[in-house]
């Protein structure tokens, strides 16, 4: 099935931090994904994007921290959404 462009607004960046990349031998990678998105739409993203089977997906929210602008303010950072996507056995993305 080919590739939507719809589908590439739902996957926005994949998070290679020291843990997600732990989490890569065991088959599951950690995407920020659309605050709207839900796990079905979630998994067919990365179905057809990356051309592997779908296991499980495990969504959070993330509350934006306060920080501090200047020594009179603060200002907020946006709320955002993580999924985890654990693959099938044998299943692998090649994230480079």
């Amino acid at each position: 099935m080919p590739v939507k462009p719809e589908q590439y607004e739902i996957l926005k960046r994949p998070l290679i931090t020291e843990k997600s990349s732990e989490q890569m031998a065991d088959g599951v990678y950690a995407f920020e994904v659309d605050p709207n998105s839900n796990k079905l739409q979630i998994a067919q993203a990365v179905r057809d994007v990356f051309n592997v089977k779908v296991a499980k997906v495990r969504t959070i929210r993330i509350k934006g921290r306060k920080n501090r602008r200047n020594r009179y303010g603060y200002y907020n950072e946006s709320d955002w959404k993580k999924a985890l996507v654990t693959l099938e056995k044998g299943e692998s993305i090649e994230l480079t």
